[in-house]
């Protein structure tokens, strides 16, 4: 309906005046500035202050903002390696349904801001963009600083790799304690290329944030003044009438993933651009993604494949930079407030030892890989970017089989884990877990253990943006929905051959048929929420 029908509703005028508007206020473009602002998560502690920010720049150009505290933000530090981690992936829906119930059950708005931060929230706000199809922009949190300890910058990764180093007794007490309580320095996003700052680079690249917006670290002065400024524009987008779908477009979505290859970014940004793809009505192939992996060079590394994080990225020109560097790759598509010709143009490479040159890479291919073979014929994705040079194209090993994260965690942190072994996590998908939860306990362990070059870990369920080494995760079909993968079994061979791009189970048919006729499915289980529906929407068989 046309907001300017509904605030001419006698009830609509009371209660917006019940609110504290005047009734000038209703004769302007009204603007949705939708954030999640709590005080447990890093990423949204500050979030109400970036409304704030962009309200004024709306006010300042002419509309009326309105701050709507819409959706959650999970943080997933906290619910990492238990029950909470469940119900992560669920969230990203519960943004997109937040959103659009707002937005769609007022109608009075011209436009939305959307304030996302980290690793659902973000997403979720961005398929609430897509089915919504207003003039929008995005403010992603920004990144916070990587902490430090004896001379080396640390981020969250490091937390969960001293576990498994003092649960072996490889440090101290003290030395734990010291890297739990400085790795983590202040507001914004887990400092390093994990899922929050990669879904930010993903907007950045798709053109609804302003240049500079990925990187720019959360609650710095640069921060707000982007914040202020996307309130400008949002007020020019709705003068233009130019909606989220002429920005979310196949064309920048395919921007999108060259930019996704060419930094090595998490391998979640896979799940939710398929995600966001689908509110859009743009479908995304593995064989698409494949394509465009093998034509895009990696020419970023941040932790968790080095020891650079995003203010390094930041200094050395953010993602308008990157983007330079890749505009053969790239098609000139609609922003927010230019074309991205225009955008990448006034980009300048401070730093080539952060940003490569194209013709410099770190590998001739993207870091994102999908993989497909007898384990996942509907695809797996591996982030190859994060594998040591020294373990080659091929990684064969024996499997060692768990059906639950807990059990596979306390394996490798009991000191048992052996080199060439291939530690598998089934029952941990959307429908088996359920709730699809990430897994950097155990990631992180084997990379604590210094093991990340000699053990795989391969799993239905999810791998945090976080993770590096030898990783295969969003095996499909999940083992809950009979795929191979439920039929491994200890001492399998497994083979991962990163030049076909398979992920094979090494083991005669008819031994795998006898298996399945003996098969019974576990059931882990559930009470009534969100889990119980989360399980049958993505239970097929």
């Amino acid at each position: 309906m046309d907001p300017d029908k509904i605030k001419k509703l006698p009830a609509v005028q009371s209660c917006y005046y019940a609110c504290g508007y005047k009734s000038q206020d209703l004769k302007k473009p009204n603007i949705a500035v939708i954030f999640s602002q709590n005080n447990i998560c890093p990423g949204h502690t500050h979030l109400n202050e970036l409304a704030r920010s962009a309200a004024k720049g709306i006010s300042k150009s002419g509309g009326t903002p309105v701050l709507m505290n819409a959706g959650v933000g999970v943080c997933d530090g906290i619910a990492m390696g238990h029950v909470g981690m469940k119900y992560s992936l669920a969230s990203r829906e519960n943004n997109a349904d937040a959103c659009e119930l707002m937005v769609r059950s007022h109608a009075i708005f011209s436009g939305i801001v959307f304030i996302g931060a980290c690793d659902k929230n973000l997403p979720g706000y961005f398929m609430a963009a897509a089915r919504l199809n207003l003039p929008s922009i995005f403010i992603t949190a920004g990144p916070m600083m990587p902490g430090k300890y004896k001379n080396k910058k640390l981020d969250i990764l490091d937390s969960f790799a001293a576990d498994a180093q003092y649960a072996l007794n490889k440090i101290s007490k003290k030395e734990y304690e010291n890297i739990i309580e400085k790795c983590m320095p202040g507001c914004g996003s887990c400092s390093g290329l994990f899922t929050a700052n990669s879904m930010a680079c993903v907007t950045e690249a798709i053109g609804l944030s302003l240049p500079g917006m990925a990187a720019a670290h959360a609650d710095t002065s640069k921060k707000h003044e982007l914040s202020e400024k996307s309130g400008r524009i949002i007020m020019k987008l709705v003068k233009k009438d130019i909606k989220a779908l002429d920005i979310i477009t196949k064309k920048s979505v395919e921007n999108a993933i060259v930019l996704d290859m060419a930094i090595g970014a998490s391998t979640n940004t896979i799940l939710h651009m398929q995600a966001i793809s689908g509110e859009a009505g743009i479908e995304i192939t593995p064989e698409k993604i494949n394509t465009i992996s093998r034509k895009t060079p990696n020419i970023v590394k941040l932790s968790p494949s080095s020891d650079q994080h995003m203010i390094d990225l930041d200094n050395a020109g953010g993602i308008p930079a990157v983007l330079k560097e890749l505009k053969d790759l790239l098609h000139d598509t609609v922003t927010a407030e230019s074309t991205l010709y225009e955008r990448i143009s006034r980009a300048e490479n401070k730093d080539k030892n952060i940003i490569r040159d194209i013709k410099n890479p770190y590998s001739g291919q993207g870091g994102l890989v999908i993989l497909s073979g007898n384990i996942s014929p509907e695809g797996s994705v591996i982030k190859t970017s994060g594998i040591h040079p020294d373990v080659g194209k091929i990684f064969r090993g024996t499997a060692r089989v768990f059906d639950s994260e807990e059990d596979a965690t306390a394996y490798i942190k009991s000191g048992r884990v052996q080199p060439k072994e291939v530690i598998v996590i089934r029952y941990e998908g959307p429908a088996g877990g359920p709730g699809m939860r990430e897994m950097l306990y155990p990631t992180s362990a084997i990379k604590g253990l210094k093991m990340d070059k000699e053990v795989a870990l391969i799993t239905d369920g999810r791998f945090s943006g976080a993770t590096s080494g030898i990783c295969v995760g969003h095996i499909a079909p999940e083992a809950y929905n009979k795929g191979l993968i439920a039929f491994v079994e200890n001492n399998d061979e497994i083979e991962i051959d990163l030049e076909k791009k398979e992920l094979n189970l090494l083991v005669d048919e008819e031994v795998i048929k006898n298996r399945k006729n003996n098969w019974k499915r576990i059931k882990k289980p559930i009470k009534n929420g969100i889990l119980k529906t989360f399980r049958k929407k993505f239970t097929f068989k």
